[in-house]
């Protein structure tokens, strides 16, 4: 039972790391390409939004399909 239980907290912490990186990973490449090519900043905008809503996406998903109590 509680091996169960740690490796429920580990999948969630490792979901929760794994977003935060990917969210800074789209920031740095979003920054990155307006820098490159400003007059797609509206483009690129709603790109970085809608993949940095998946990524955080992930935590809820690893959350809500974890039996923790």
């Amino acid at each position: 039972m509680m091996l169960a239980e740690i490796s429920g907290n580990i999948h969630v912490a490792a979901a929760a790391f794994a977003s935060a990186l990917a969210v800074g990973w789209i920031g740095k490449s979003a920054s990155e390409a307006v820098g490159r090519n400003p007059g797609a900043a509206t483009k690129i905008l709603v790109q970085a939004i809608l993949s940095t809503a998946f990524a955080e996406g992930i935590v809820f998903f690893a959350l809500f399909l974890w039996n923790g109590k």
